[in-house]
């Protein structure tokens, strides 16, 4: 091994980050630029054959002194928090240097050694990556390039202009690295996104886990706490428009988050510290390795040539032709998958021809731009051209839609002179024929997608008139929407119904959006009355968003008076659910009186109702059946309104059974179910199966208790009811602890903690119900005793929904957490475990590391360690040792 000058001393961490970077590619200069080292340091640093010592002093730290303390607090807790370190010994320093301190302690130890979890314990099953048809060509270091900067950095942002693949890779990056991250990958889409106040609520529906946060807290509080403590990959994508509310956003979640790393794309760079950017470059035509072989440019064209035409290939006598198109079309990804499109009628000599025409004289009128965006321009506006007028004049009035469509919605809002409803099927055969759509499958129907480049530039063909009419026109599809689903929603099309609403819930957005923006009285009308639907919290938005948007068109003068007692009405229910009882007294109040000055009895019943509700979760049992009471007799006199006289039917058992009145609460939940099973309808049904649960659980019948909690639970799949679900999981974790399953209980208990803060406070706020949960909190935690009820607590409360509802109905499910008994008796870490899964399925350490994101040196650590515990001296050996139960301690 070479000797090495002082000043071209590299550390190991250095000397393995060049080595990665030349594997990659990268030139020695370009490695130089990068470190900010000489190029001389770089080439030294390439003769060692393995890492030099690093014989540089190390910085200490002002909590080395505590190591002690904090070794033995990990100890006894391998999941305490920084923070109760931080009040537990007595800290008066930096808590982000104290988290430095546990950050080095636990990685000396072993890598994320912190809980009993594998790699994949947390991971939701649908984490929202976008799955594409076609296969990834081109960019194979590119996605090399982004795990070493993901292993390095915690903000990494993917740049580059329009139609560059900056979304592709995103995916493909988080797909191949998802093993990596103990909570998953998350995946936001935010091109459809145009309020910035909404950028912390999108962000928070995506997470496969539920958000933590206090009614009170903002949605970028409730974001940072549920993001605190995970270990995941958050995916932001498309940023453009929002780039200096996703900057700040991105930053506070830097600042108050250890293990939360980010990826981002977008056409201009956040520009805050710690951002690590990887500009993505066109497609080459060259291989830059070997100029004689073809480039990933060629290479995409042939893959999207091959599927847009049967048995294309290249040949000796098209080669020259293709690399003309592709070079004409700057290697931009988009663009040569448009002109692809375009062989099922051009000969490639044909397209190369046409190509250099049309793109000059585009490219001449349009100097000012971007040199990149000039070309796409021109690829997709030659792609117009090429468009029959139908298509063009489609196209366009699609651009309204956000995140989809369905062919219903495209016949009911786009049709007209010279696209009729009849033709519209047609239309966007030929549109998705031309790339210009994406046909997507989900929830049992086709719906349609435009990639955003290609949407907004169907939405600048559009004068200023008939975007305005589209706007009118898609606001008022919306709000038919959720009248139709209110038509629906005690009969057997009620899981349709909630489905369509929560497909739609970008244009639902949007749609409220323009209504608040043109602020005239037809758009008022419509969305205020679509707002004031007062079951969307179950569907289509969570209760903080619902309140937020209730709360903004309450806030406008000229709405219909009509609606106003509506609105404050839904508010009122809103504010109970969180708890925030003084509130809502104030604003039921306002809606009952507004109500009877209209004589509007249907509104009146539903805030006699709430303040029933409001008013016995608070204590005052009398006040609160006395209302129930009026509202039901209500409900009897009002033919139509099935829906919310079941919920008073239920919320009057919920009464009854706090009274200790089970036999009344029965019957009024067995009302409810029988109405309801007749009906078809599942929603409210499970809320009286629930009912029927707590009945069971307060005459002695635990068994039965449990099993109707189970069976409410599964009802609620259908749904994006938080509220109900939690309030089913409660019950469910009373009914296992009066059983005598104290872990079952006290996961069940951390699951439906987590998941109250997710919208409100701890059951409704209601001090009774608290002190009720609190009996069979004391039965779990006596059986189990502290240490493992806490741990189960903690288990508990990072499941997701569908993680919840596998372990409630006892299913399996792939992402579920691996107890710590399940590790092999010789201590392999979680990391360990992992690495032993992947050589025992016969990977590569070169494959464990992609998966992995990580070195191929620490894999090669890792692996050796393994064997060394497994007392195996083969690799093909660790899977049987993996297999014997002999390995293994309960």
């Amino acid at each position: 091994m070479p000797a090495c000058n002082r000043e071209d001393t590299v550390n190991a961490d250095e000397w393995r980050e060049i080595v990665e970077l030349r594997q990659s590619g990268e030139s020695i200069s370009g490695i130089a630029t990068r470190l900010k080292i000489s190029r001389n340091t770089v080439r030294r640093a390439l003769e060692f054959e393995a890492p030099p010592q690093d014989h540089r002093p190390r910085s200490g730290s002002s909590a080395d002194a505590l190591r002690p303390r904090i070794a033995a607090a990990l100890d006894a807790d391998p999941d305490v928090t920084v923070a109760q370190l931080h009040r537990e010994l007595e800290w008066s320093g930096s808590r982000n240097t104290l988290a430095s301190a546990v950050r080095r302690i636990k990685e000396e130890r072993s890598p994320r050694t912190s809980g009993t979890h594998t790699s994949s314990t947390r991971m939701s099953s649908a984490t929202d990556i976008p799955l594409f048809s076609t296969s990834f060509v081109g960019r194979t270091e590119e996605l090399h390039r982004i795990r070493v900067l993901l292993g390095d950095s915690r903000l990494v942002t993917v740049t580059g202009p329009g139609g560059i693949g900056k979304t592709r890779l995103a995916a493909e990056a988080a797909t191949a690295y998802r093993r990596a991250f103990a909570d998953g990958i998350r995946f936001v889409e935010l091109a459809s996104l145009r309020s910035e106040t909404l950028l912390p609520q999108t962000i928070l529906d995506v997470l496969g886990f539920d958000e933590r946060d206090a009614p009170e807290r903002s949605a970028t509080e409730s974001l940072l706490e549920s993001l605190r403590d995970k270990h995941l990959l958050l995916v932001l994508d498309n940023c453009e428009h929002l780039v200096s509310a996703c900057a700040e956003l991105v930053a506070l979640i830097l600042r108050n988050t250890e293990h939360v790393k980010i990826l981002v794309t977008s056409r201009e760079v956040l520009s805050i510290p710690d951002e690590h950017v990887h500009v993505l470059e066109p497609l080459s035509t060259t291989d830059h390795r070997d100029p004689d072989m073809p480039g990933a440019a060629i290479e995409l064209f042939e893959n999207r040539a091959s599927a847009a035409l049967s048995g294309f290939s290249i040949t000796d006598s098209s080669r020259d032709a293709v690399r003309r198109v592709c070079t004409q079309l700057d290697g931009m990804p988009l663009a040569i998958e448009l002109a692809c499109a375009r062989l099922t009628a051009l000969s490639v000599d044909d397209l190369a021809e046409r190509l250099d025409d049309r793109l000059a004289l585009l490219t001449t009128g349009n100097r000012g731009g971007p040199s990149r965006h000039r070309s796409l321009h021109a690829t997709v506006e030659w792609s117009y051209d090429l468009c029959t007028t139908q298509e063009q004049v489609l196209w366009a009035r699609l651009s309204i839609f956000s995140e989809g469509f369905d062919l219903a919605m495209a016949e009911s809002i786009c049709a007209g002179a010279p696209v009729d409803a009849a033709s519209i099927l047609d239309t966007i055969t030929g549109l998705i024929g031309k790339s210009v759509l994406q046909r997507t499958t989900g929830e049992g129907h086709v719906r349609f997608k435009m990639l955003e480049t290609i949407r907004h530039f169907g939405a600048s063909k559009l004068s200023d008139n008939e975007k305005a009419e589209l706007r009118v026109a898609h606001l008022r599809w919306c709000a038919e929407l959720v009248r139709t689903a209110r038509r629906s929603w005690t009969g057997a099309e009620q899981e349709s119904a909630s489905n369509r609403l929560r497909e739609n819930r970008a244009n639902l957005r949007s749609a409220l959006q323009t209504a608040l923006t043109d602020q005239n009285h037809e758009t008022l009308h419509l969305a205020s009355g679509l707002v004031a639907t007062w079951f969307l919290w179950s569907s289509a938005f969570s209760v903080r968003e619902h309140r937020m948007w209730v709360t903004e068109f309450l806030a406008l003068s000229d709405l219909a008076e009509d609606v106003v007692p509506q609105l404050y009405a839904t508010l009122g229910v809103l504010q109970t659910m969180q708890g925030d009882r003084v509130e809502a007294v104030r604003t039921l109040d306002t809606a009952a009186h507004g109500a009877r000055e209209l004589g509007d009895d249907a509104t009146l019943a539903f805030a006699l109702q709430t303040q029933g509700l409001n008013t016995y979760l608070g204590g005052d049992f009398e006040a609160g059946e006395h209302n129930l009471s009026e509202a039901l007799a209500l409900y009897e006199r009002l033919p139509g309104i099935t829906d919310l006289m079941w919920t008073a039917h239920i919320e009057m058992g919920m009464l009854c059974s706090s009274n200790g009145e089970s036999d009344r609460a029965a019957e009024h939940f067995e009302f409810v179910h029988t109405q309801a099973s007749a009906a078809g309808e599942k929603w409210m049904l499970s809320y009286a199966v629930y009912g029927l649960g707590l009945v069971a659980l307060m005459r002695g019948r635990h068994d039965e208790a449990i099993t109707l909690a189970i069976d409410a639970l599964a009802l609620k799949r259908a749904f994006d009811d938080t509220v109900g679900a939690t309030l089913v999981t409660d019950l469910l974790a009373w009914a296992e602890a009066a059983a005598g399953s104290g872990e079952r209980a006290a996961v069940l208990l951390g699951a439906a903690s987590s998941m109250w803060d997710s919208f409100g406070m701890q059951l409704y706020g209601s001090q009774h119900w608290v002190q009720r949960r609190e009996v069979y909190e004391s039965r779990a935690r006596t059986s189990l005793g502290d240490t493992v009820y806490s741990a189960s607590h903690r288990r508990g409360s990072t499941l997701s929904m569908a993680e919840l509802i596998a372990y409630a109905l006892d299913e399996e499910f792939s992402d579920s957490p691996v107890p710590s008994s399940s590790y092999p008796a010789v201590g392999l870490s979680p990391r360990e475990w992992d690495i032993a899964q992947c050589v025992a399925d016969g990977l590569t350490n070169k494959e464990i590391a992609d998966r992995l994101v990580l070195s191929v040196r620490t894999v090669e650590g890792h692996v050796a360690h393994v064997l060394r515990k497994l007392g195996v001296p083969r690799r093909h050996q660790v899977a049987a040792a993996l297999a014997n139960p002999s390995s293994r301690r309960a």
